[in-house]
C-alpha cells in the first residue's frame, strides 16, 4: 500500500474508481455488470511485514518510498492491519528495544494472523541465531502468546510451530486451515470469505467433477468440494501441498484428490503428451475422471498460452484472477470458445490500484 493513501472516509470514491477502471479494461469480452464486494475499510490485513531501523538502542518499524531505499518512513501506526497485529506492533517493538539479543543485527520483521487472533512473528537477522537468541524468544514467545520463526541465512529456528490455523465460516460451515510461515495465503480474510462464497455459489449447479489448478493451501478447494463428485486438486509449492493435505483430512473431506503438478504439467497429461509417475497416486486413472468444471486462481502472470488452450475443452471454467491485465490477454483466447456469464469484483488490497476479478465463462454451442 503506498504510504499516506489511507483514507476511510474516501474508500467508497477509490472503489468506484477502480472498479470503473477495471470494468473498461474487460468491456471488449461484453462482460455482464459486476457483482461487487467491497473490504472493511480497516483492520482487513491479516498479514504485514516492516523493514526494521536501528538508531543507537532506538528500533522502528519503517517503510520506503518505491525507488528511495534510503529514506525511511518510521511506521508508528498500522491502521490497515487486522487488531491482533496493530495491538501487537507497539509492545513488541517496545520489548525488542528492551533485550539486546534479540535486537541485535535484526532487520526484517513479519507478522501472520487470523481472524480469531492467533499469531505467528517471524524476526529475520543478518547474523546467526544462537543459544542465547532461542532463550530470549521463547521468553518472548511466553510474554506475547505467539508462535515464533527466527530466520538468518541458511538458518531457521522455529519456536512453538511456524503456522497459524485459520478458520473461516464459508456459507454456514467452518473450515479450518492451516496457514504456513512465509507460504502464500490471502492477505484479506474477510473479501477471501466473498471469493469463496462466490466461487461455490457458481458451482452449485455444477455436475461430475472438478479440475482446480493452483489449489494453494486448499483455500477454495475444500468448499468447492461440497458440489462435485471428485475434485482433482493440483499444486507445486511442496508447503502449500502439506497444508491442503492437513486441511482435507481435518475438515473430514473424503473426495479431494491432491497432485503436485505445475499447470503446465497438467495441461501435458490432459493433452496425454507426458506421463507422470505422481498421476499413479490418484484413486482412479485421470482419464476417468468426469471433469466438466475447471477452476483456477493463477499468479499475476495468468494462464500460459497452453494452459488456456486445454481449459477451453471444458464447458464451464471458473477463473478467479489477481490482475485484470493478464486476465484480459487469457480473455482474449477463452473469448473463442466461452461467453463471460457472471462477473465479480472483490477488493482485496483497498487503497492500491490492485482489484481481484471473477468470471464464469460457459463453452458456446458448436455450431
Amino acid at each position: 500500500m503506498p504510504l499516506g493513501h489511507f483514507d476511510p472516509a474516501n474508500y467508497d470514491a477509490l472503489l468506484a474508481t477502480k472498479v470503473a477502471q477495471t470494468c473498461q479494461r474487460l468491456a471488449p469480452f461484453a462482460v455482464p455488470a459486476p457483482e461487487i464486494f467491497p473490504s472493511a475499510p480497516e483492520a482487513f490485513r491479516m498479514r504485514a511485514e516492516f523493514r526494521i531501523w536501528h538508531d543507537g538502542d532506538a528500533l522502528d518499524y519503517v517503510m520506503f518510498p518505491p525507488g528511495d531505499p534510503n529514506s525511511p518512513i518510521p511506521i508508528t501506526q498500522f491502521p490497515i492491519a487486522c487488531d491482533a497485529i496493530q495491538a501487537l506492533m507497539p509492545a513488541l517493538r517496545d520489548y525488542l528495544r528492551r533485550h539486546t539479543v534479540l535486537r541485535r543485527k535484526l532487520f526484517q520483521i513479519e507478522f501472520l494472523s487470523t481472524t480469531h487472533g492467533e499469531t505467528l512473528i517471524t524476526l529475520a537477522y543478518h547474523r546467526r541465531l544462537d543459544t542465547d537468541w532461542e532463550t530470549a524468544a521463547q521468553l518472548l514467545a511466553e510474554e506475547f502468546n505467539v508462535a515464533l520463526v527466527g530466520r538468518s541465512r541458511k538458518q531457521k529456528v522455529v519456536i512453538g510451530r511456524d503456522y497459524v490455523t485459520e478458520q473461516l465460516q464459508v456459507a454456514g460451515r467452518d473450515y479450518l486451515y492451516r496457514q504456513y510461515e512465509q507460504a502464500f495465503t490471502q492477505p484479506n480474510a474477510g473479501v477471501n470469505r466473498h471469493m469463496i462464497e462466490w466461487a461455490c455459489a457458481n458451482a452449485a449447479s455444477a455436475r461430475g467433477d472438478l479440475l482446480e489448478l493452483y489449489c494453494g493451501n486448499g483455500n477454495f478447494t475444500l468448499p468447492l468440494s461440497r458440489h462435485f463428485n471428485q475434485v482433482l486438486a493440483t499444486e507445486l509449492a511442496k508447503t502449500s501441498i502439506r497444508a491442503a493435505q492437513w486441511a482435507i483430512a481435518a475438515n473430514h473431506i473424503d473426495n479431494v484428490a491432491m497432485i503436485r503438478l505445475a499447470a503446465e504439467e497438467v495441461t501435458q497429461a490432459m493433452n496425454g503428451e507426458r506421463q507422470f509417475r505422481r498421476l499413479a497416486q490418484l484413486p482412479q486413472p485421470l482419464e476417468d475422471y468426469c471433469l466438466n468444471t475447471v477452476f483456477v486462481d493463477p499468479p499475476r502472470a495468468g494462464l500460459d498460452p497452453a494452459t488456456v488452450a486445454m481449459v477451453q475443452a471444458f464447458p464451464t471454467i471458473i477463473y478467479v484472477s489477481c490482475n485484470p491485465v493478464t486476465l484480459a490477454d487469457n480473455l482474449v483466447q477463452l473469448n473463442e470458445t466461452h461467453d463471460v456469464s457472471r462477473f465479480a469484483l472483490f477488493d482485496q488490497f483497498p487503497y492500491t490500484d490492485h482489484m481481484e476479478c471473477g468470471v464464469v465463462l460457459r463453452q458456446r454451442a458448436a455450431r
